[in-house]
């Protein structure tokens, strides 16, 4: 019985919800960000060489 009143506690306990959600969230964005951002590498990069044929040459 007292075990398990040890194991409601701690599923009552909110301690550290933020921090998870937090992980999470950042998860959810470098996950967006690695999937998302290689197909956009050829656009990057022609934007990239305009401004710099665009730029005086020193």
């Amino acid at each position: 019985m007292v075990q398990w009143l040890k194991q409601v506690r701690i599923w009552r306990d909110k301690r550290g919800q933020d921090l998870i959600e937090w992980v999470l969230l950042a998860g959810l964005f470098s996950a967006v960000a690695v999937a998302g951002i290689p197909p956009m590498a050829p656009l990057f990069e022609a934007r990239f060489q305009r401004i710099l044929s665009a730029l005086p040459q020193f």
